[in-house]
Formats: C-alpha cells, structure tokens, sequence
C-alpha cells in the first residue's frame, strides 16, 4: 500500500483535532475551506484516506469522518504496528497472499500476533457464525495455518471462495460448521484449509 501524502496527513490531522476540539468530526465542506480547496478535492482525500483503511469506511451522513488510525501515534510505536493484507475473492491454485488476492490492508497492533506467524484479514459477509460473536461487516484476523483441532474456526478454501466455518473431522469426512441454525453444515471429502480465526476486529 503507496503512504500517505503529505496533504493527507494534513487532512488526517485536521480531522483529528477538529473532532477533539468540537466533540464532533468536520464536515467535508468544513475540510475544504480549512485547506482552500474545493469541495471535490476535499472528497477525493477523504476517499484516499478511507481506502488506505485510516479513516471509517461509512458515508453515509455528512459528518460521518472517524479517524481509525492516528498518524502521528503510529509513526511513534510504527515497530508495533503490523500491517495485515486485506484478502478478497481467494482463487484456487493462486498463493494465497497473491496480488490478485488483496483488496487492501488493514493496521493492528503487534500484540495480536504471534511472532512466528502470518496472518491475514477477511471481510465478513452474512450471518451463519453469529452464534460465535462474529457479525455481518466484521473484519476477521486469520492465522495461517494448513491443519485444525476439532471445534475451532478456520477459513476454508470451497470453489473459490473462502468460508469461515467451525471444523469436525469425522470418521469418513470434514463438517464445516455454521453459527447459526438456520444454516445446514457443509460436508466434504477435502478441503484446503487457509488459517483458524485469531481475533474479530469490530467498527462501531
């Protein structure tokens, strides 16, 4: 992921301490008159900002701007910060952490990981592991890994695409199962298996 640009770290730092002065994040009207720029300009660095995962992806009133990763904190303690890739679509017969496999990056704190190994990120879509915690939108934190204990909850490799599912060996097959009753567990013969679930990462 390119670094930010200077005038996005301006930006950022502006959002930053108008929010902590006002009790309330500007809008982006507001962003624009601080730097005498169009309104359009203004959106295109809250844009930047979002998709380089510093600011919250949510659009949806005006002044809906939320700093999720302080610029100048992280340039402090940047050696216990970890950037994880964001993963997408996975591909079979790709490597998993592939160019085409990435869609972003996400920042976490060092602590999280362990140091021998390597994670990745998965957006959560839809609501069969809800009874786990683990909700619509939630971002879940993958250790890689190629094998699993009975019970724990892995992401799977089926037809393309990756499922986050609780894992059962049983005596002549793999049950992946949900979180939820109104979904029916997944039987297969095979599956590859991606990484088990380390930790959920939730935006209010």
């Amino acid at each position: 992921m390119k670094p930010l640009t200077e005038r996005q770290r301006e930006s950022l730092r502006f959002i930053r301490d108008y929010t902590l002065e006002n009790s309330r994040p500007p809008t982006i009207r507001e962003v624009a008159v601080h730097f005498g720029i169009t309104v359009k300009a203004a959106q295109d660095r809250i844009t930047a900002l979002r998709k380089k995962q510093f600011l919250a992806p949510s659009d949806s009133c005006s002044r809906s701007l939320r700093v999720l990763v302080d610029i100048d904190e992280k340039e402090k303690t940047n050696s216990e910060i970890v950037s994880v890739p964001l993963l997408g679509t996975v591909a079979a017969g790709k490597p998993l952490l592939c160019t085409d496999n990435i869609e972003g990056h996400i920042f976490v704190s060092a602590s999280f990981l362990r140091k021998d190994s390597e994670y990745f990120a998965l957006s959560v879509k839809g609501e069969s592991m809800i009874n786990a915690g683990i909700l619509d939108g939630d971002t879940a934190l993958i250790e890689q890994c190629e094998t699993a204990e009975d019970g724990e909850i892995i992401v799977a490799l089926l037809d393309d695409s990756a499922t986050l599912k609780r894992f059962f060996k049983e005596p002549s097959r793999i049950r992946l199962q949900s979180e939820n009753p109104d979904f029916k567990p997944i039987y297969c013969q095979d599956l590859r298996i991606l990484g088990k679930l380390s930790t959920i990462i939730r935006i209010y």
